[in-house]
Formats: structure tokens, C-alpha cells, sequence
């Protein structure tokens, strides 16, 4: 589309930055999708493969540097690619430290030498610990896990950027995210995958503690247009937190998925309920949530085939992938960490 507004989206292959990039271009934007696709698969922009409006850079942001070409030309910078999970940060700190803070700031760079309009940071509610709830975007920061900590140093270089080279940019803190092309691939971690390839495969979801864990569940696309309204506010500077506000338990998720259940030990290091206090973005972005649990589960069900081949955990396998986390983030003699 010629003469279209340019937008980035780093990790545009991934989950939800895949999603971000269906809203860019249904709004009009040009997109550039940057992603090393060690984590993003290609299956996620199959329908963009014949528009010439998504042009996909294969490029670690590890070795991005000022006047790259993606960001020629760009309006908007959205910074989702990076690392996650809990138990391989713990194994591997140097790796989440590199990608999830250095490639930052190698993104921050590339974005102030093109001069763009405004950077969105995808930042965690896993910053804000073990919060107390509703957690406001002032709460203390306390990471449990060098995941956390990773986000968190990267969305402080983010406001750094912004107060020292005046570059525009906001953070957006996602609580729970789900939903369809969530990732199937991996580490232990994200639930949904865990129990739609047990759903698949006829097996027991395996629930830690007794299912009564609350967490605010946030349907991707209303993700994705969080961000979107946190480029085109004239706003910088802000974090902005994004979640449902209306926490649900894993037991109810079993429930609307529908099968036996097995319970496995609560783990150390994570909160008992998650849930956004969105006061602040629904009143300053003028953004709310617009799928409701349910049907976001019911989307996720009508493709539950996508999990087909993702890894089918059972409670043995989940014990032994673990045991890092137990050994390190389980409380020490006198109560310290």
C-alpha cells in the first residue's frame, strides 16, 4: 500500500506479536516484521504471505544496529521478541540478560536513529512479584526470577531512552495473555498449551496446588490493541498495566475445557492471583477488554488441533523439568531467599 504509515513489530512471528501485526495492517500500516524465528514460527504469517505490505527481516535484535532497514521510514516501534519461561532463566541468566535487556537496547537505538513517533515495550506483570491485587502500574517491582528481573531491566532502559535521548515510548505490563497460535514448542510453561495437549491426548490436566489460583486472562487481540492505543496517545514515558480485571481460577479453566484433572505441588515464587488494576489504561487510552473468558476459551477450542504436536507434560515429566525452580526459588532457612 503505497504511501502507507510504517510499523516494526520485533518478534512479529510469535504469538502475539503475530497478532499485532494482523491489527496493523487491518488499520492500514505497512508492517516489518523483525524475528529470528528461534521462537516465532512462520506458520503464524502464513496469511500474510503473498501481501507486500509485511516484509519479514530474519535478524537476531542481538545484531541490530542503528539505520537498520526495518525501521526506515517507521512511525511505530512494537517491542515484543525475547525470551521467556521461568526455569530456563533460572538455568541459562546470561542468555535472558543478553536478548531480553541488551536486545533492547539494541532496538532502542535502531528506533532513535530513525526517529520514530513512538516505541511500545512489551513489558510483565512477573516485574511486580508476588504484588498485592488489584497491583497498580506503581506497585513495587520485586522479580522473582531472572525472567522478571530481564523485563523489568529492559523496560527501565526503555524510560531511560525516553528521559535521556527524548525518545518516545511506553511500556505496556500484560498480565495473562492467551489465546489462538499461543505457543506450542518449548519449555514447561504457558497452561494453555500444557492442557490443550492433554485435552488431545485424553490426558489428566496436571493443576498445581488445588486449582483455586486466580489469574487475569487477557484475549491477545484485546493485547494487541492495547498497544496500538499505547503508540497513538501522546503520552511517553508510561507503563500501562493490561489485563481482564476479572481474575479466573485454573479450576475453571479446566472446567470449560472439560476433563479429569490431577493435581501437582504449588511452586514456590508464584503469586496465588494475578490481577491488573486497569484504571489507568481504560482512562487514559481509552482501551478496555472486549472478549470475555469464555469465548476466548471457546476460540482456543475451535483450533485446539494447533497443539497437536506440542509436548504432552504429565506429572512425572513436569517434576523433573522443575527442579530447578524448586531448588533455587523455594524459601531458605530464615525465611530469606
Amino acid at each position: 500500500m503505497s504511501g502507507s504509515p510504517i510499523a516494526v513489530v520485533t518478534g512479529g512471528a510469535g504469538f502475539i506479536g503475530s497478532h499485532m501485526v494482523d491489527l496493523l495492517r487491518a488499520r492500514g500500516f505497512s508492517v516489518r516484521v523483525v524475528d529470528d524465528f528461534s521462537g516465532g514460527h512462520e506458520a503464524n504469517l502464513a496469511h500474510h504471505a503473498d501481501d507486500p505490505d509485511v516484509v519479514v527481516h530474519r535478524t537476531d535484535i542481538r545484531t541490530l544496529t542503528p539505520g537498520h532497514a526495518a525501521f526506515e521510514g517507521a512511525r511505530y516501534v512494537f517491542h515484543f521478541a525475547g525470551i521467556g519461561d521461568i526455569v530456563p532463566s533460572i538455568e541459562r541468566p546470561i542468555d535472558y540478560m543478553d536478548i531480553n535487556v541488551q536486545g533492547t537496547v539494541r532496538v532502542l537505538e535502531c528506533a532513535r536513529a530513525a526517529g520514530v513517533q513512538k516505541l511500545v515495550y512489551a513489558s510483565s506483570s512477573s516485574c511486580y512479584g508476588l504484588a498485592s491485587t488489584p497491583t497498580r502500574e506503581d506497585h513495587e517491582i520485586a522479580p522473582q526470577y531472572p525472567y522478571a528481573l530481564s523485563k523489568y531491566q529492559g523496560e527501565q532502559a526503555v524510560f531511560h531512552w525516553h528521559r535521556v535521548y527524548g525518545l518516545p515510548a511506553n511500556a505496556v505490563c500484560i498480565f495473562n495473555a492467551y489465546g489462538t497460535r499461543v505457543r506450542t514448542t518449548g519449555a514447561y510453561g504457558a497452561v494453555f498449551g500444557v492442557f490443550l495437549r492433554q485435552k488431545l491426548a485424553q490426558q489428566p490436566f496436571t493443576v498445581v496446588g488445588d486449582g483455586t489460583q486466580l489469574r487475569d486472562f487477557i484475549y491477545v487481540t484485546d493485547v494487541a490493541r492495547a498497544f496500538l492505543a499505547a503508540a497513538e496517545t501522546q503520552e511517553s514515558g508510561e507503563r500501562y498495566n493490561i489485563g481482564a480485571g476479572n481474575p479466573q481460577s485454573i479450576n475453571r479453566l479446566v472446567e470449560l475445557i472439560g476433563g479429569r484433572v490431577q493435581y501437582i505441588p504449588k511452586r514456590p515464587g508464584e503469586p496465588d492471583c494475578t490481577f491488573a488494576d486497569i484504571t489507568k489504561t481504560t482512562s487514559r487510552l481509552g482501551w478496555r477488554p472486549t472478549v470475555p473468558f469464555e469465548e476466548g476459551v471457546g476460540l482456543m477450542m475451535a483450533e485446539i488441533e494447533h497443539w497437536a504436536n506440542a509436548p504432552l507434560w504429565d506429572a512425572g515429566s513436569i517434576a523433573e523439568a522443575t527442579k530447578t525452580w524448586f531448588a533455587y526459588l523455594a524459601p531458605k532457612e530464615g525465611g530469606s531467599r
